[in-house]
């Protein structure tokens, strides 16, 4: 691109949205796969230290409140909520 299109695209939003929204489609799926794929690790994560503060002989109650404090991390809709 030459500077002058570069600039007639920052000065137009709709000329710039135009060439954006091509490429929206691939990074929503991008972004929805790699959020998925993450809160699997999460919930597998927090059975795993489940079952190993049960193995450890923490009482089910502890071990389920430990858990959820352990996976409360990993809520990233709480951070956006906190930002407001």
């Amino acid at each position: 691109m030459t500077k002058e299109s570069t600039q007639s695209v920052q000065k137009n939003p709709v000329k710039m949205f135009g060439m954006i929204a091509p490429y929206l489609p691939g990074l929503l799926l991008r972004s929805g796969t790699a959020w998925l794929s993450f809160k699997r690790q999460a919930n597998k994560g927090g059975r795993e230290f489940k079952k190993e503060l049960l193995r450890q002989g923490i009482e089910k109650e502890s071990a389920d409140l430990i858990t959820r404090q352990y996976l409360e991390s990993s809520m990233l809709i709480k951070y956006f909520k906190d930002v407001e």
